[in-house]
């Protein structure tokens, strides 16, 4: 009764034309959702006014109820797969699941104000691309195709014939069947309001320059082209027509000579700013020089520089605001980073194969230097050779702008220098107030369980988190859950928790939406996973299993078969039980929920 007295003074005095217009100035997902629970009325406004809605797992809901509530929504964008699926160790089965399908088909139904679709990590079929183009080309403005599987060249050449306004095309780090490059064409062909292109990391080869050209000559909002290998020499033409380009990625130096004046031809559009070129070596890196000063983005994760050239180029580049390379850029990148670039707000430093010398290391040292030079970094993810509570200090008494914190300690070296980093979390975590999302992945003894306490204790607005090799037992879980507010997702690897401990740790999180964790004391039958069972909550159980490691051709390497430990995969879903599970995934959940809502 109270609840509802207090539903109708909120709205009271409010009418459906001004809630409108206040609608339209709030953003913030959980706002949102906070705004439509306060009464029947506000949530049917809310309803006929959320352009754009993410769903986080596709299975966490069904698409006939987004289609019923959402009749206005623009933009959709919808995760399939774990995230676990893109570590390339075929940590999760490769037909866990993730089809588009129903989605698409739901979408064909209605959504006649859908301009946008993201799906990510998802199966994509051909068939699937033809009922949306059919239902949805002549209205598609953004299309992203985000590291899915499943489709072919065929299934673009459709879009591309069809969908003329399509503002945006993205393909990046998805597997393409490709028998042609005609998808290509007609796309240069039939657009002439193209701002973003992205088939990088697809290997896609059937690519024709002087398609790449047309589209320049005709787009001419072409704001951001990013490709697969194609020879640099070979997209002079549209360098030249692409006057408005802002980004560019890929290409490739396919030059064994060393001869750079082969390269002098090669001139770059005035307003490119963000740039990435793949196998870029010492020779070639002059190529840049004229433009460093402008550039704001740079991508090196692909070149062939060492840690000098890095140096080099790293100091030309005092507007750089966001950098990704790899830790052969060692600690003397890093204080030439600090010194020279003061509006970094994004590095990502992957780990390479070829770092053999201390220079390729990056440590304690270059990162203490890098908080302290660099005060607007909002996002750090970086491999670490060696590590100690000071730099994790020195991060959360300078980088106070920090929204997403990642920290992976490499196994090449038997002696770190200081372990377990208890104190650095804590200072890290009190000191960054902004952070949000927050990974650390160390190695047994990194972090014990008065660190995972501090974890808890420190991390009031971290929605997701990702944890490796920490703690010492379930004590250490148990005090980590009975903090975190706000945390939603939760990965967990190699951790030495019990099920019963992993249970009520999910019981306890009361923020927690979904948790996935690989490497745990698991029994034989899962029995002390039912412990989380709860209404709208399905649980599946991935068992022990071997899998075979992939070669660099994509072909199975017998002799790199691999065991794999028991993984859970928990979240919460009104669709119930899904019945697509494959042979290698087991519901724990005993019957199909029946939500009625």
């Amino acid at each position: 009764m109270e609840n509802r007295r207090f539903s109708r003074a909120m709205s009271f005095g409010i009418s459906d034309e001004a809630l409108v217009c206040v609608m339209a100035y709030i953003d913030d997902p959980r706002d949102r959702d906070a705004v439509s629970q306060v009464c029947r009325k506000w949530y049917n406004i809310d309803a006929r006014t959320r352009k754009h809605i993410t769903i986080a797992l596709c299975y966490s809901t069904m698409p006939a109820r987004l289609r019923m509530r959402f009749l206005g929504l623009e933009s959709l964008k919808l995760k399939g797969k774990p995230r676990a699926a893109m570590f390339n160790l075929n940590l999760i089965p490769e037909d866990w699941g993730g089809y588009v399908g129903p989605w698409v088909n739901e979408i064909s139904k209605g959504f006649n104000c859908l301009k946008s679709l993201h799906f990510r990590r998802m199966i994509v079929r051909d068939a699937d691309l033809e009922v949306l183009v059919r239902s949805h080309g002549h209205m598609l403005q953004a299309l992203k195709l985000d590291k899915c599987s499943g489709f072919s060249t065929d299934g673009l050449l459709q879009v591309t014939q069809s969908c003329r306004c399509l503002r945006t095309l993205f393909l990046e780090e998805s597997s393409i069947f490709e028998k042609d490059g005609d998808w290509l064409h007609e796309l240069a062909v039939n657009n002439n309001v193209l701002e973003t292109l992205n088939f990088y990391m697809t290997e896609l080869k059937f690519i024709n320059t002087k398609d790449l050209e047309l589209i320049a000559k005709n787009c001419r909002s072409l704001l951001s082209l990013k490709i697969s290998d194609c020879e640099i020499l070979d997209l002079c033409g549209f360098f030249r027509a692409a006057l408005t380009l802002v980004e560019f990625g890929g290409g490739s130096f396919n030059d064994e000579t060393g001869d750079l004046d082969k390269y002098s031809s090669v001139s770059f559009p005035p307003n490119l700013c963000r740039m990435g070129l793949n196998y870029m070596g010492k020779n070639e890196m002059p190529i840049l020089f004229p433009r460093a000063s402008l550039l704001k983005k740079l991508d090196l994760q692909y070149t062939f520089l060492d840690t000098e050239d890095h140096c080099q180029l790293i100091q030309r580049c005092p507007n750089l605001e966001v950098l990704e390379v790899r830790n052969v850029i060692g600690d003397s990148g890093l204080e030439i980073l600090a010194r020279n670039c003061k509006r970094l707000r994004r590095l990502r430093i992957e780990c390479g194969e070829d770092e053999q010398d201390e220079q390729g290391m990056v440590s304690q040292r270059g990162l203490a230097t890098l908080a302290q030079g660099c005060p607007d970094l909002e996002y750090l993810a970086v491999y670490v050779s060696d590590i100690a509570n000071s730099a994790l200090e020195s991060i959360g008494t300078f980088s106070k702008n920090l929204t997403d914190f990642r920290l992976v300690l490499l196994d090449k070296e038997k002696t770190i220098t200081e372990l377990p980093l208890d104190n650095g979390v804590r200072a890290l975590l009190t000191g960054c107030q902004k952070l949000r999302r927050f990974a650390l992945y160390l190695r047994q003894g990194g972090l014990s369980d008065i660190g995972l306490g501090y974890l808890g204790k420190y991390s009031d607005n971290i929605r997701w988190m990702l944890l490796g090799f920490v703690g010492c037992s379930d004590a250490g879980l148990l005090e980590f859950s009975k903090g975190c507010p706000s945390l939603q997702k939760l990965e967990i690897r190699g951790c030495c928790f019990s099920e019963r401990a992993l249970a009520l740790a999910v019981l306890q999180l009361r923020s927690l939406r979904y948790i996935w964790v690989q490497g745990y004391n698991a029994s034989k039958t899962g029995s002390d996973l039912l412990a989380m069972i709860r209404p709208y909550w399905n649980i599946e159980f991935i068992p022990q299993r071997q899998a075979i490691v992939y070669d660099e051709f994509g072909s199975p390497a017998e002799v790199d078969r691999v065991e794999r430990p028991a993984q859970i995969l928990a979240y919460y879903s009104l669709a119930g039980r899904r019945m697509d599970y494959p042979e290698t995934v087991i519901p724990l959940y005993p019957f199909p929920l029946s939500l009625g809502v």
